[in-house]
């Protein structure tokens, strides 16, 4: 270890007035920007007048700013984030040892607060938008628990009513993060439930169904939109959400600044995009302008694998097919995905942003089974002393992957990770580990392809 190195603390903390005032948007460096979200009725891209019905008007501007590199932090969301923010980049100093790499191994770590992941980084900022209009509540969907525990968070702080639909299978798995949200007063449904038409539906047509996000949203949009003064507000996926999510990304090259450090790889797990693209956002942002060159490497489960074997077109973002269509890798909104542990990412499609840096080849992708991400989780575990969520296992994997990889190669390469978010409400996952009772479940070419049969089809958005 040289001199230099050793200066470096297992955990960078940055002072509160070091934390980011401006939020980074990434679009104003790309060139070519994602495509806009369009109306399915008209194919016309949709209208801050027609996103207003839906969400908040602040949010919606934010959604269609493609144009400002830089959009100010209220102070109101500024004095919340101190509270846990900022988080600290954390040198895996124990990881490296046991594995006995030459690589270096950072992770950026977001579950230093109850919701237990980064999700509050943008409950906050969208409670406090909701309340500026005047809104009487909001209402979302949650998958393993995170978004749901942080926007209950959020609203409570802001005495907003908290609407949330849970995914069924995670509602069963997780009681205790239900509880969690019911203690910061949101109400929990399981979804798909028989509280709303587009519930019924699915129920109808997908008997016995856990569920999936894209279920879940539906019945959200349409609580929403069919009660005064509620707005729907979405945990991912969406431009404002990674925009908001920037922070962590922020944080963490100030952070490696401070120290002159240059990240080689940054590795994060993929959902909807919220947590990747926030962890990257910076980073991509010198590539785009050609002052640096990283690799960067999205993470997702081999059950729900929209970058890895998706269809770059124009898709439903729910399930009820009741949103705007949006071009993105996705899976088909009709496709369900097993009950895996990691629900936060069982989303049958990626954000925008990602999709079009992935398909403009700044982002790399790859997909690991549940089995070997528990494998990677407990092995981080017992070194670092964190106990993982699945969701931030898959980013662990790919980095202890690419540090076995510099331990044949000798080569000291800088590794950074986003540790999104902690495990202690996913015990029952790991006990079936433990137990050897966890399987993986990996759909078909088959099963893939029915799905995409039912992607909107219009010239220029075959799925062939």
């Amino acid at each position: 270890m040289t001199d230099k190195e050793k200066k470096i603390p297992y955990k960078i903390y940055l002072s509160e007035n070091e934390m980011p005032t401006q939020y980074y948007n990434v679009r104003a460096d790309m060139k070519k920007k994602p495509a806009p979200l369009l109306n399915p009725g008209t194919l016309k891209p949709m209208t801050a007048e027609e996103l207003g019905h839906v969400f908040c008007d602040e949010l919606v501007q934010q959604e269609l700013n493609e144009t400002d590199p830089y959009i100010d932090i209220p102070e109101e969301i500024r004095n919340f984030y101190r509270m846990y923010r900022p988080s600290p980049l954390v040198r895996a100093y124990c990881l490296e040892e046991k594995l006995q790499t030459p690589a270096k191994i950072y992770y950026k770590f977001e579950g230093n607060n109850t919701s237990g992941s980064h999700k509050l980084n943008s409950a906050i900022a969208q409670a406090y938008y909701a309340k500026k209009q005047g809104l009487k509540g909001v209402t979302t969907e949650t998958g393993a628990g995170q978004w749901g525990t942080a926007l209950s968070m959020a609203c409570s702080y802001f005495g907003l009513d908290c609407k949330v639909f849970m995914v069924k299978v995670s509602y069963e798995q997780k009681p205790f993060r239900r509880e969690v949200m019911r203690t910061y007063g949101a109400s929990v449904t399981p979804s798909p439930s028989m509280e709303t038409e587009v519930g019924k539906k699915i129920n109808a047509e997908f008997p016995g169904t856990t569920g999936s996000l894209g279920c879940a949203i539906s019945e959200a949009v349409e609580v929403a939109t069919s009660t005064e003064g509620y707005r729907y507000v979405l945990g991912s996926v969406l431009s404002q959400v990674l925009l908001h999510q920037s922070v962590i990304g922020l944080e963490t090259k100030i952070a490696l600044d401070k120290y002159d450090v240059r990240p080689d790889i940054i590795i994060g797990c993929a959902g909807g995009g919220s947590n990747l693209g926030g962890l990257i956002s910076p980073f991509a942002g010198e590539m785009l302008r050609g002052e640096a060159d990283y690799r960067i490497i999205a993470v997702e489960p081999k059950s729900c694998p929209s970058l890895t074997r998706g269809k770059y077109v124009y898709d439903f973002c729910d399930t009820g097919e009741v949103c705007p269509l949006a071009k993105m890798y996705t899976l088909g909104s009709q496709f369900i995905p097993s009950p895996n542990h990691a629900g936060g990412l069982r989303f049958h499609g990626m954000s925008s942003i990602v999709s079009e840096l992935y398909d403009q080849g700044y982002i790399e992708a790859r997909a690991y089974e549940q089995t070997e991400v528990f494998a990677a989780a407990e092995e981080f575990a017992r070194c670092e002393g964190i106990l993982p969520a699945p969701e931030s296992s898959h980013a662990i994997k790919g980095a202890i992957d690419e540090a076995l990889k510099c331990k044949e190669t000798g080569e000291e390469k800088t590794i950074v990770f986003g540790l999104t978010g902690t495990g202690y409400f996913d015990l029952t996952a790991y006990q079936q580990f433990n137990d050897g009772t966890m399987t993986d479940s990996i759909p078909t070419d088959e099963d893939i392809a029915a799905s995409l049969a039912k992607v909107p089809q219009f010239p220029g958005n075959e799925t062939k």
